[in-house]
């Protein structure tokens, strides 16, 4: 993201349009071009407005782009485990026991997402049953029904694995900022991260020293759900948001310092 004046980071949203309008409200008091806006994963799962959600996401972005000075790379969206899972459901007649998998997926949280887009539990599993062709009926009709909402594959399509301020080659530049959606593996480096960004939360909170050139680590979900936290390291933007909290947003300078926070 280069060197933005600000960067606004919104932690998990989790289908709560309602939350998210009110967000955007403090959002546009403050931001300006030169500033970055970055989503850090979980959009969606867990509620039921999935379709609003994305609706509402999409109408902000438009909104900031109309101001003169903005570049269409100045949002971001990061993927998490919801969006992650919601991708691989849709390739789900290449999994060897889709059953299984759809069964796990569900437990976490990912049929509100197949319920706005028109399917049914029942219906994937049938499908799964029935064997690789019809299950892959039943995926392209979920491909169909995300096509017919204007900008939804588009913004799908253009999920990021993680952020970052300062220089390109992150290898051997200051950094300063780095946003992912649950976590990292500290023992890897950035380019080996793989599914760490949204599944590995577990040491998040106890990060002591900087990762790389990033002294600063912001998060959006905490999968053990302890609500927003600041380390000497990592930040977590976790308000609860689809669980009956709140929707978290902070505003920090290049190299990661806190400047507010927000909580609606």
């Amino acid at each position: 993201m280069g060197r933005p004046r600000h960067v606004w980071a919104v932690g998990a949203i989790h289908a709560q349009p309602d939350h998210l309008d009110a967000m955007h409200r403090a959002i546009a008091q403050g931001f300006r071009p030169g500033d970055r806006l970055v989503y850090l994963g979980n959009m969606i799962g867990h509620g039921d407005r999935v379709a609003d959600t994305i609706d509402r996401l999409l109408d902000f972005r438009r909104a900031l782009l109309s101001l003169r000075g903005m570049l269409a790379t100045d949002i971001v969206y990061l993927r998490g485990a919801q969006e992650e899972m919601w991708q691989k459901l849709l390739q789900l007649h290449f999994a060897p026991d889709p059953r299984q998998v759809l069964d796990w997926m569900l437990r976490q949280g990912v049929g509100a997402t197949l319920a706005a887009y028109g399917g049914l539990p029942e219906s994937g599993m049938a499908a799964a049953r029935g064997g690789t062709m019809m299950l892959g009926r039943w995926t392209r009709e979920l491909r169909q029904a995300v096509l017919a909402r204007p900008g939804h594959e588009a913004l799908f399509n253009a999920l990021r694995r993680a952020a970052y301020t300062g220089d390109a080659d992150v290898e051997t530049r200051e950094g300063g900022l780095l946003l992912v959606s649950a976590g990292i593996d500290p023992a890897r480096p950035l380019g080996q991260q793989g599914d760490a960004f949204w599944w590995g939360g577990s040491g998040f909170a106890r990060l002591a020293e900087p990762y790389g050139v990033f002294r600063r680590l912001v998060r959006g979900f905490d999968p053990a759900r302890q609500g927003v936290a600041s380390g000497p390291v990592g930040l977590t933007l976790d308000g609860g948001c689809g669980f009956g909290g709140h929707l978290v947003c902070a505003r920090l300078d290049s190299s990661g310092e806190l400047l507010d926070l927000f909580q609606v």
